[in-house]
């Protein structure tokens, strides 16, 4: 029986929500707007929690899709399943530690037998004077915190640490400071990361195209780490330096994962399982997951999908991926995030941005807007990534240019990363894999 009138709603403010929406707004099985029923930030305060259960309460929607990691976290898909009946596109609290915990994560691969980890160890308040002696064994290494820092808290070495007392003294600090429970040291791996999102019902997984972000600030992959400045996706769903035996490795991560979660658990995750993936010289291996969509890869996969998105989400809750096919255009897109001035660490805020020389929005072009906040007729910065375009295109070339036409068109105290997605740029991470597999 085909189902009509529906109904969704969505929690977050940011690009991938915008993206969210539209996906939704665009099925003809949806009627009417798709509300956002909450920010999805600050919610260990009681009174933002609550007015989001009264929101969805009020609105009585079909179902929820939860845009960012806070709200996974906070448990909020339990608080709207469990009090409310709102079936939800998004994990339980237990199965979101697969993002909110790199130390589960790390375990259950472990334990279950899952390929891609690399050499790490967890380390706590009890233990944490044996890190200086396991950094030593390692030579090269990465610091990570054992909770969520926004994309922002991973510290690598030769980029940001230059000795193993700098590697302490950020962990003491994650851990007293910033009240994390563990931190995991790991091998720095060297190869090209790629992102790979997957449609999980908690049985079977749909995969979508592989994307490659960009998260340094500044172009020739310089600056601080951000939330994403952009990112890209082939034609083909490949990308140039991956091989389809790549992507068919880091399909089978996710699957087992799915697997894992379950056993693990006795849960099954309903959502989008995001694999964070480095292809080395060994082969791939698994850099973290996430238990959302990407931002910015959501924009690029979304702008892509010809599927209805909402019968995807009802395929997601009902355990029905199997008999629903899924798919994407055979096009290349290029997504360019604009940015306040500062960003990520001291970022403009309050003020106005100019967007009436942008390429209207068509087939070829997607406006995402973000951290904007509309004022009197104008758009103005409230201090993260503002406004995101996505150019879509037979080829990545015809995509850049678009996507290029547009984030260079916002005026105002803003930047972007002009490389995202150009050739020289992309020929360097060819050329870097080359180098790898013939050393």
């Amino acid at each position: 029986m085909k189902r009509t009138q529906l109904r969704p709603a969505v929690i977050g403010k940011d690009g991938r929500t915008t993206a969210i929406q539209r996906a939704l707004r665009e099925s003809p099985l949806v009627i009417g707007e798709v509300p956002c029923l909450s920010e999805g930030k600050n919610l260990a305060d009681p009174d933002v929690l609550s007015r989001l259960y009264h929101a969805a309460e009020s609105y009585e929607p079909d179902f929820v899709v939860i845009g960012p990691e806070e709200p996974l976290d906070a448990g909020v898909v339990d608080g709207l399943q469990l009090k409310l009946g709102i079936r939800c596109v998004g994990p339980t609290q237990t199965l979101a530690r697969l993002e909110s915990s790199k130390a589960f994560t790390r375990e259950l691969v472990s334990r279950r037998a899952i390929p891609g980890n690399p050499r790490y160890k967890i380390f706590r308040r009890e233990n944490i004077e044996e890190l200086r002696q396991y950094l030593e064994s390692l030579g090269e290494f990465v610091i990570k915190p054992d909770g969520l820092t926004g994309g922002k808290g991973v510290r690598v070495w030769g980029d940001h640490l230059h000795s193993v007392r700098d590697a302490m003294d950020y962990a003491q600090q994650l851990l007293s400071v910033h009240g994390h429970q563990a931190v995991i040291a790991e091998e720095k791996l060297d190869g090209e990361e790629f992102s790979l999102q997957s449609f999980c019902d908690g049985i079977h997984v749909r995969h979508m195209p592989v994307v490659q972000d960009h998260k340094r600030a500044r172009i020739n992959d310089e600056g601080p780490n951000t939330g994403g400045m952009g990112s890209y996706s082939c034609a083909d769903h490949r990308l140039p330096f991956l091989s389809e035996r790549d992507v068919e490795a880091a399909k089978s991560i996710n699957e087992a994962m799915a697997r894992a979660l379950f056993l693990e658990t006795a849960e099954k995750y309903r959502g989008i399982l995001y694999g964070g993936f480095m292809l080395t010289r060994e082969g791939v291996r698994l850099i973290e997951y996430n238990a959302r969509f990407g931002d910015p890869e959501a924009l690029n996969v979304l702008s892509l999908l010809k599927t209805d998105f909402a019968e995807i989400c009802l395929a997601i809750l009902d355990e029905t991926l199997d008999r629903l096919e899924i798919d994407f255009e055979h096009k290349a897109t290029v997504c360019k995030y604009v940015v306040p001035e500062g960003y990520p660490d001291q970022p403009v805020k309050d003020r106005a941005i100019d967007l009436s020389g942008v390429p209207p929005q068509s087939e070829q072009l997607r406006h995402y807007a973000a951290a904007l906040e509309e004022r009197d007729g104008l758009q103005y910065l409230t201090g993260s990534r503002a406004i995101a375009f996505v150019g879509i295109g037979s080829t990545i070339q015809e995509a850049e240019a678009i996507a290029e036409d547009a984030a260079s068109a916002v005026r105002g105290p803003v930047y972007h990363r002009e490389d995202i997605g150009t050739q020289l740029l992309i020929q360097r991470r060819c050329d870097h894999i080359s180098r790898l597999r013939s050393a």
